[in-house]
């Protein structure tokens, strides 16, 4: 392992208060955010100062600088920004880490599902799967992750054997990560009753959520309808993997949302990539986004993979710089009061051969991807409170909540932007943990 310094050393204080930091304005705005100091310099409109209350592992208030000044151990920030610990919405741990045993061909869409297919036929046992996940896991552990929702593969009979490493998974981290799956198969397969059924169950029986990867296939709606009546009487949310795809005529992102909205679902319903609408003529873009806001449907966005697979041309064709880069329209459907989020997506695998589950980087990436500054103002919600409110578990500066915190050294957002703040701080419930990062060498038994 990997131990990574951090920048302050926290004691281990029962009750202290950490003093002057920075915060997004936007995360403590129902505790008067806006009537905190503003940062002096460097100025950052979007940040306030604010010193943190921490009492038995717990947040207990956050208020202007100096309010808790008496008794109490302070442990000075010197501007540092404080985060909520993060969470990832859309994830695929149990293809994490197989570039190395089954490199993407050409680093085309195509190539990465065949490279995948044919290392899970011929790799993924239970030990196998649960030893990338558990490694996927301390990695984002060590970055300040709390809340991870993955996709598992659940064609043929894999089903039968990821979703019960996941249940044993979920157990095991249950006291440092919140941990949820979904079922990954394509939406022509679960229109056989007797398949769709099956995968049902393991989910089921894991406490699972129900998922699919849409297309524009015959089978779209009505196999749609099965999976939303079976979701409805089960009493579980959807997530789905949506127009992954630069083609115009790829839909199916409002296809869900018509779906969802003529059976009033009431669940939560998370549509993960949705490129295709990047690509429409305006008149059915905001077609589209109208049912997405009105069946209150989560977007969340994979900015990193969605770059490296669209648009690619194969390797033996002559070399060309791609035109199209597949990010969705994160700015109109925010503007439409659409949730929309961010996350990591593969990590090391044949779909995105890089990553380490660090969703600050998604963060810092997708700014600079979608532009997601000028002003920055509440975008840091889209790796915490949003994905968070999604899953349904804590995901801002929880007052009462475990003192679950990143600090880092930045004292404005564009230091935060600008460097990988590897030497952060994690707490958890108000204890500094050690941020040791898994050596690749570890995985070296399974790949080889």
């Amino acid at each position: 392992m990997t131990s990574l310094p951090g920048f302050l050393t926290v004691p281990k204080f029962e009750r202290y208060v950490l003093s002057r930091g920075r915060v997004p304005a936007a995360l403590i705005a129902d505790l008067g955010g806006p009537n905190f100091p503003k940062t002096g310099f460097p100025p950052d409109e979007d940040l306030v100062c604010a010193d943190f209350l921490i009492d038995d592992g717990k947040l207990k208030a956050i208020a202007a600088p100096g309010a808790f000044d008496g008794e109490l151990a302070v442990l000075h920030l010197d501007q540092a920004m404080v985060l909520p610990a993060f969470t990832e919405l859309h994830t695929h741990l149990d293809k994490g880490h197989i570039q190395p045993r089954q490199p993407n061909p050409d680093g085309s869409f195509d190539g990465a599902l065949a490279s995948v297919t044919a290392d899970r036929a011929a790799n993924w046992s239970a030990e196998d799967v649960r030893g990338r996940m558990e490694f996927s896991l301390r990695c984002a552990y060590a970055h300040g992750t709390r809340s991870i929702r993955t996709h598992l593969d659940s064609v043929a009979e894999q089903h039968r054997i990821s979703w019960p490493v996941f249940a044993e998974l979920r157990a095991d981290w249950v006291d440092r990560i919140n941990l949820q799956a979904a079922s990954l198969v394509g939406i022509e397969a679960l229109a056989d009753d007797a398949e769709r059924c099956a995968v049902l169950e393991s989910v089921l029986a894991a406490g699972g959520i129900a998922g699919a990867v849409t297309y524009m296939v015959p089978e779209l709606e009505a196999t749609l309808e099965h999976m939303f009546r079976d979701a409805m009487d089960a009493g579980i949310d959807l997530d789905f993997h949506v127009d992954e795809t630069l083609d115009p005529e790829a839909h199916s992102l409002a296809v869900i949302a018509e779906k969802a909205i003529a059976l009033n679902y009431q669940g939560r319903i998370t549509c993960g990539h949705c490129c295709s609408v990047s690509r429409q003529p305006d008149d059915e873009v905001d077609r589209t986004l109208d049912l997405v806001a009105q069946a209150n449907i989560t977007v969340v966005s994979l900015p990193m993979c969605n770059l490296y697979l669209q648009d690619r041309v194969s390797s033996d064709a002559a070399p060309r710089t791609p035109r199209y880069r597949g990010v969705t329209l994160l700015h109109e459907m925010k503007a439409r009061g659409i949730p929309v989020a961010v996350s990591s997506d593969n990590t090391r695998d044949p779909f995105y051969a890089y990553g380490d589950l660090d969703a600050l980087e998604v963060y810092r990436e997708a700014t600079r991807i979608a532009h997601l500054d000028h002003p920055i103002g509440d975008w840091i919600k889209i790796i915490t409170e949003t994905p968070a409110s999604t899953m349904g578990v804590p995901g801002g500066f929880d007052i009462d909540g475990p003192a679950d915190l990143v600090l880092v050294k930045a004292r404005s957002f564009n230091e935060l932007l600008s460097r990988p703040q590897m030497d952060r701080v994690v707490l958890r419930r108000g204890q500094a943990i050690e941020r040791a990062l898994p050596e690749y060498r570890e995985l070296d038994p399974l790949l080889s």
